[in-house]
């Protein structure tokens, strides 16, 4: 089911996602090498706590922890352990925060230490995917617009791009309507129309499209072993235009990147 939020309501949704953003920032600095997933979940944890919200994952559909996280060849829904973090592994950190009795989620995939360039190139084009999906989320797209925009940038790179596993609209429940998928043909699907609220969030792989699961239930993985790359942003339409609700700007600060590719979804000027 689609639920439409007044504008007040995506105020709230921006404050759950500003917390999911600022979880993130603080992760960015903690991440390399040596440091553990069981480590890293506690940090987000208390953070999230300390700033009004609750952990949006944590006990949800039985999930154990604070943070999904998926190194390497995980695609999503990695469980924290204590195996530490290696020079040269990527790990995706996926988020969710609820507060004023609404959901925040997105993540973002980090580079560990010195990573190769062909998993870079990886993480660059799944990003980069994020936006140009974003850009035909608009009054009068649909559905199938977001999804062919992302799967034709990523698969002319030679990725295969995630069927089994969707976006979807947010609000005061973790999961609503639409789906969004990251594949699809143009003019299909639900309708866009002011006050929609969704997660758009790409999961490429360097190879295959296909996956498997752990018998944790939880842990997905691409089925030829190859790296898997994982972004996702909150994003609100608003007067018929895409306004981003999440940031990934608290993540370059703590890492010293300078980028302005979320401008042209921002109208609210963003206080760092």
């Amino acid at each position: 089911m689609v639920v439409i939020k007044t504008l007040e309501e995506i105020e709230l949704l921006r404050e759950s996602a500003l917390v999911v953003s600022k979880t993130l920032g603080m992760l960015a600095a903690e991440i390399k090498p040596g440091v553990d997933g069981l480590y890293l979940d506690k940090l987000a944890e208390e953070y999230i706590r300390d700033h009004g919200a609750e952990p949006g994952f944590l006990g949800m559909y039985d999930f154990p922890n604070t943070l999904n996280l998926s190194p390497n060849a995980q695609v999503v829904h990695g469980i924290p352990n204590k195996e530490p973090l290696k020079d040269g592994d990527i790990i995706s950190v996926d988020c969710g925060a609820l507060k004023n009795g609404f959901y925040g989620d997105h993540a973002y995939t980090f580079e560990v230490g010195n990573v190769d360039e062909e998993t870079k190139k990886l993480l660059r084009i799944t990003k980069e995917s994020l936006y140009i999906g974003i850009r035909e989320f608009r009054a009068g797209n649909r559905v199938g617009d977001v999804g062919f925009a992302i799967q034709n940038y990523c698969e002319s790179h030679g990725y295969g791009v995630v069927r089994e596993l969707v976006g979807h609209g947010l609000g005061k429940k973790l999961h609503e309507g639409p789906e969004m998928p990251n594949y699809g043909k143009r003019g299909r699907g639900k309708k866009f129309v002011d006050g929609m609220v969704v997660a758009i969030e790409p999961m490429i792989n360097m190879g295959t499209k296909r996956i498997k699961q752990l018998r944790d239930g939880w842990t997905i993985l691409t089925a030829d072993g190859r790296p898997s790359a994982h972004f996702e942003h909150n994003v609100a339409l608003i007067q018929g235009k895409p306004e981003l609700l999440s940031t990934f700007q608290y993540i370059y600060e703590s890492l010293g990147i300078k980028n302005n590719e979320e401008e042209e979804f921002r109208t609210k000027k963003l206080q760092l």
